[in-house]
């Protein structure tokens, strides 16, 4: 008897735990909606569920989504308050963004975090393969004055901040100074690093670390007390934001050596063609009177030390 009740008691647990219901706010397909940290230094996200499925009809809920603030006091919404959207159209895969002139009042680092996390909300619709963006019904343009373009997710690199515990082993080719400070010096070096870690910013670590003992031939070119503030890649473009104290010289390399360490040593990732560097979000700024920060810097193989 004793048994009967007991097998009767678990058959009823079983049963209220499978009549629970799903919480109403999490019915549906889960989407990320992609946002922007307020100080624009890295793409976050949240999560949204809907039943929704027709494209039409998510388009405009997730361009809902990214004008909406959440309840993130850190973050700030994709499209923010002061950049209104004139229209948005959808044909044959790609969604179409006019914004108005305003679009433009965005900071340089602020628009790109932007950009990355419109395309890759929009780019979760399974009929959405690209995204453009207009402009007072202009292409829109980045900083070398090239139109962008149309935009797939995967032109854009995760800055969302994602915990992933597993190592890798990187081959980088890094450059820094000779001994005169009037050449680069070529490097070779494996790196066991966290695969949360995009290869831009681990390059910039790497120079920031400065040489090691075996390097007998190469000289730092960065304060070692220089702090990353943002690293994101765009069109080939790799843009870099520093703390104030990459401006202070290290040892005696020339501004052209410093500068081309950086620009050199990214340069040997498959995906980036050319720096474009920042101080605090700024590149109004000339190095050592030297170096225009404005100007955006692409491979330089003659100062390679033969």
């Amino acid at each position: 008897m004793k048994k009967a009740n007991i097998i009767l008691l678990l058959f009823v647990l079983l049963m209220c735990v499978g009549c629970k219901k799903q919480d109403p706010a999490q019915e549906g397909q889960a989407y990320t909606i992609y946002e922007v940290n307020k100080e624009e230094t890295k793409v976050t996200e949240r999560t949204i569920y809907t039943k929704e499925s027709d494209t039409d009809q998510l388009i405009k809920l997730f361009m809902d989504e990214l004008s909406h603030v959440s309840g993130n006091a850190d973050c700030r919404p994709a499209i923010p308050s002061t950049v209104t959207l004139d229209s948005t159209d959808y044909l044959d895969g790609t969604v179409t963004l006019n914004f108005e002139k305003d679009y433009s009042s965005l900071s340089l680092f602020g628009e790109i975090l932007s950009r990355a996390a419109i395309v890759r909300t929009l780019t979760q619709i399974e009929e959405v393969k690209y995204v453009a963006i207009l402009v007072d019904s202009s292409p829109l343009l980045n900083p070398s004055g090239v139109p962008v373009g149309v935009m797939t997710a995967e032109q854009f690199i995760d800055n969302s901040g994602n915990v992933i515990n597993t190592e890798e082993i990187a081959s980088l080719t890094l450059y820094f100074a000779n001994e005169d400070g009037d050449k680069l010096v070529k490097v070779n070096r494996e790196v066991v690093y966290n695969s949360n870690i995009a290869l831009e910013k681990l390059v910039l670590e790497q120079l920031i670390k400065g040489v090691l003992e075996e390097e007998e031939e190469a000289y730092p070119t960065i304060d070692p007390m220089t702090k990353i503030v943002a690293v994101t890649v765009r069109d080939g473009v790799c843009y870099i934001n520093l703390d104030e104290n990459f401006l202070v010289p290290t040892g005696n390399a020339s501004p052209e050596v410093v500068f081309y360490s950086i620009a050199n040593s990214l340069a040997e990732l498959n995906n980036v063609n050319k720096v474009q560097f920042f101080v605090n979000g700024e590149n109004e700024l000339v190095y050592e009177e030297t170096m225009s920060l404005s100007e955006v810097y692409g491979r330089n193989l003659e100062l390679v030390e033969e």
